[in-house]
């Protein structure tokens, strides 16, 4: 399993970057998972657009889902150049009925996902946790049967987090506020909750991610490392996991 980092900022995106957006790729299978502000086009450096066959939304902040919208419109400018129309599958929970019903295009399906039961994408089974966020989000432990990645979505602190991402490969953590700042009120985690996690989950490496706009985000990484021991790494654009790999 293949991961690529496609946006990474939390709330808005920094200049010619993206917020939260992430590539995972298995025998040729393609999984965008959030479409953050900024996203479609920078996932075409690594992906031509239609070769996208499946999306995953963890929630339906904009920051999470703001390029859906343009991602319908390619697929529909692209089914006028083919002879068959195509549609693309996009995934996502029913708390929020209206937002989920936007999913639905001309080129595009609204899935929905049912949280408590595990879902099958291509080559990849996502297992779902409610996030404690403003609003409903879930955050998803990926495996392909061979690597696991847990991706926390937008979430405060939760001691649940520590047996769900459990002996994950690769831990993708919120983390947009510094050790010293509290973000429960705001629904995300600072660097030593994320690493608190990490290091009680045994998890083999842990990725930084959802960064504050502020303040030197090297920082982070700093902060983190007085509490979790393992290869610690902050998210940017083009970033790739992949086992074995850095």
């Amino acid at each position: 399993m293949k991961c690529t980092v496609i946006g990474f900022w939390g709330g808005y995106p920094a200049k010619g970057e993206a917020t939260s957006s992430y590539l995972f790729e298995k025998d040729g299978f393609s999984l965008v998972v959030d479409v953050g502000s900024g996203s479609l086009s920078t996932v075409q450096n690594y992906k031509h657009v239609m070769d996208i066959d499946a999306v995953v939304l963890s929630h339906y902040h904009h920051d999470h889902i703001a390029d859906i919208g343009v991602l319908q419109y390619a697929w529909l400018v692209h089914s006028y150049l083919r002879e068959e129309k195509e549609i693309l599958p996009i995934y996502g929970h029913q708390e929020d009925i209206t937002k989920f019903e936007s999913l639905t295009h001309e080129c595009t399906e609204g899935i929905a996902y049912d949280p408590d039961k595990e879902l099958e994408v291509g080559p990849f089974s996502i297992r779902f946790f409610k996030t404690s966020h403003p609003v409903p989000c879930y955050g998803m432990r990926i495996t392909d049967g061979e690597d696991v990645i847990v991706y926390t979505a937008d979430t405060t602190y939760k001691e649940e987090w520590i047996d769900f991402a459990k002996d994950a490969n690769l831990l993708i953590t919120d983390c947009n506020f510094y050790e010293e700042q509290d973000g429960s009120a705001a629904g995300h985690m600072n660097s030593k909750e994320g690493a608190t996690i990490a290091s009680q989950a045994n998890v083999g490496e842990l990725l930084l991610s959802h960064l504050p706009q502020y303040g030197d985000t090297n920082d982070l990484v700093l902060e983190a490392k007085k509490y979790f021991q393992g290869k610690i790494r902050l998210a940017k654009t083009g970033l790739v996991w992949e086992k074995g790999r850095g």
